[in-house]
């Protein structure tokens, strides 16, 4: 008989979940990362143009905090952010990927613009922003319903179904645009007619009722029975059946909600904003607002912070891109690269790496 040590080969390292940390140092750990992704962004200046890192930093936050005017064009631009996410987040904690909300956004400033082109003149304006309004929910709850019908019913992929659906929005708007345009040049100038009241400044009362809409969306997902329903569906769809909770009626109710939200933000950005509409008129926000609520945990309240740093990033590294001369992509690389490290922090913060260690073991050979 004859005894042979054998060296036992295990994964370098393996994956296990972390015992939530506290606060502080969950805190702590997103403060590096955001501070390492701005640095990084800094050093990419110095090779890309030559600029000092404290200037790119500097005109970073100048950028979005400078002036008044940038002030107020950094709410702006973070309550409609805000708006759209609030929008995604009930689709979101119940597990239901809505990825169509540029869509839905896209559809209600459609039919937000048609009421005003077709019924602008003939209307007092506040009777006119009402039936905008109602357009521009309901276009937006349709596109938001008829993929939760098909999940419901079919269980298609919803993830698939909403994609397409932008892809149906853009064709819409671009229909319209040639209609409206007989000169053939698919613009559309801004409206006379369906724009919001002033109220001190152009873009308080939006972001006022962005605000109310947040309380209200914290409200409804923590303290009201359908909120509570979402959340068991978003667990275990099984649970929630066994619980007597109709799966499918939920499903249908909140994708009714989310589309609803994202027509009214269509209406804010046409009757606050634009007063017209484009192609680009929601802008990839749709997409943005996906990763606005993940960061935030689907917590509308904590949704304005996530919300705040976005806009912060795209509007100052904007202004970054103007005074020193950078390539218009610069922006979206900057987000790009702070999101990576975010989302990079938040693995760490929630799983640790376990290095093997090495072990033998005997075994007998005969």
């Amino acid at each position: 008989m004859k005894t042979n040590e054998k060296q036992i080969h295990e994964p370098l390292f393996h994956i296990v979940k972390r015992e939530p940390l506290p606060i502080y140092k969950s805190m702590a750990i997103r403060v590096i990362a955001v501070a390492a992704a701005l640095l990084l962004c800094s050093l990419l200046s110095v090779f890309l143009v030559g600029a000092n890192p404290f200037d790119f930093l500097k005109t970073l936050f100048e950028g979005t905090f400078g002036s008044a005017r940038r002030l107020w064009k950094f709410s702006k631009d973070l309550s409609v952010l805000l708006c759209i996410s609030l929008a995604v987040t009930p689709a979101f904690r119940m597990r239901f990927w809505n990825i169509g909300a540029e869509g839905q956004t896209l559809v209600g400033a459609l039919a937000a613009v048609a009421v005003a082109f077709y019924l602008g003149k003939s209307l007092p304006n506040w009777l006119l922003l009402i039936l905008m309004l109602l357009a521009a929910v309901v276009a937006g709850g349709v596109f938001g319903v008829l993929p939760a019908i098909f999940k419901a019913k079919w269980n298609t992929n919803e993830t698939l179904f909403t994609l397409m659906m932008n892809y149906v929005a853009s064709g819409l708007v671009s229909y319209f645009l040639v209609i409206w345009t007989p000169s053939g040049s698919s613009v559309l100038g801004a409206l006379s007619v369906g724009h919001l009241p002033v109220v001190l400044h152009e873009y308080l009362l939006l972001i006022i009722i962005v605000l109310i809409l947040t309380a209200l969306m914290y409200i409804y997902l923590h303290y009201t029975k359908q909120g509570y329903e979402i959340s068991v569906v978003g667990e275990s769809e099984n649970t929630a059946r066994y619980i007597g909770i109709k799966v499918g009626k939920v499903i249908i109710r909140t994708m009714i909600v989310s589309g609803a939200i994202c027509g009214l933000a269509g209406f804010l950005i046409v009757g606050a904003l634009d007063h017209s509409i484009t192609l680009t008129t929601v802008g990839g926000l749709g997409f943005t607002a996906i990763m606005v609520s993940w960061l935030a945990k689907f917590n509308p309240l904590i949704m304005i912070g996530t919300s705040a740093f976005v806009a912060f990033l795209q509007q100052g590294s904007a202004q970054i891109s103007t005074n020193l001369n950078i390539d218009s992509s610069f922006p979206d690389m900057i987000v790009g690269i702070a999101l990576f490290f975010i989302i990079g922090c938040e693995f760490f913060i929630g799983y640790q790496l376990k290095f093997r260690k090495s072990s033998t073991q005997g075994g007998k050979k005969a």
